[in-house]
C-alpha cells in the first residue's frame, strides 16, 4: 500500500515567495493561480486560505518592495539633516537602495518589471516616480551646496544612477566572487566619483 502524497505546508510569506518567483519566470499576465499552486505544491483552493487571489499576491509583493524603497531613501526616525552634507545623504540612499535590492532581489525584480496594467501596478509605478523625484531633489541640493558637479542635470543623474543599480537584477548572482557589501561599495564609489568635482 502506497503512502498518500503529503502536500507542502505554506504560510502567507512562503506562498508569496513562490508567487514572486513564478511571476518573474512567466510574467504576471502569463501566470495563473494554477501555475502558482503547482509551483507551491498545493491546491488552488489552499491559496485562498491566505490571499484573495493573484492580484492580492502581486499587491503584497509590491508593497514589500515599496517599503524597502521608502526605507532606502530615509530610514525611519531620521531626517535628511541628520546626514549633514547632501552628498552624504546621497551616498546613504545609493548604499541602502543597492542593499535593499540585493537583500530581496526577486521582489525588487518584480517591482521593476511592472508596466501599469492594473491599479496595483500603477500604484507601484507612482511610488517609483515619487522616489526618483525625491532623489532628484536631493541631487539638486547637493549641487546647490557645491558638493557635486553643477553641470549635470539632477533628473538625468537620478535615472542613470538608479538604472545602474537596477541593472543588478539582470546579472547579479548571490554567492558570487563579491560579497553584497563589496557590491554596495563598488556602486557607491562609481556614483560618488562620477558626481564629485574633478
Amino acid at each position: 500500500m502506497t503512502k498518500p502524497v503529503r502536500r507542502k505546508q505554506h504560510d502567507a510569506n512562503s506562498l508569496l515567495q513562490v508567487a514572486v518567483r513564478v511571476f518573474n519566470e512567466r510574467g504576471y499576465d502569463g501566470t495563473s493561480m494554477e501555475h502558482i499552486a503547482l509551483a507551491a505544491g498545493i491546491t488552488k483552493s489552499s491559496i485562498y486560505h491566505h490571499v484573495d487571489g493573484k492580484e492580492a499576491l502581486l499587491g503584497l509583493a509590491l508593497d514589500r518592495a515599496i517599503d524597502a524603497l521608502d526605507g532606502a531613501f530615509l530610514p525611519a526616525g531620521q531626517a535628511l539633516e541628520d546626514f549633514g552634507a547632501p552628498i552624504v545623504a546621497i551616498d546613504g540612499v545609493v548604499r541602502r537602495t543597492t542593499k535593499a535590492l540585493l537583500d530581496d532581489i526577486e521582489v525588487i525584480t518584480l517591482f521593476l518589471r511592472v508596466r501599469g496594467n492594473s491599479p496595483t501596478e500603477l500604484k507601484a509605478i507612482d511610488k517609483r516616480r515619487d522616489f526618483d523625484k525625491r532623489v532628484s531633489e536631493l541631487v539638486t541640493l547637493a549641487a546647490d551646496a557645491g558638493d557635486i558637479r553643477a553641470d549635470l542635470d539632477p533628473p538625468v543623474i537620478t535615472k542613470l544612477v538608479f538604472g545602474a543599480i537596477n541593472s543588478l537584477i539582470d546579472w547579479y548572482k548571490p554567492g558570487g566572487r563579491l560579497t553584497d557589501d563589496q557590491v554596495v561599495d563598488h556602486v557607491s564609489a562609481l556614483v560618488l566619483d562620477g558626481l564629485r568635482h574633478r
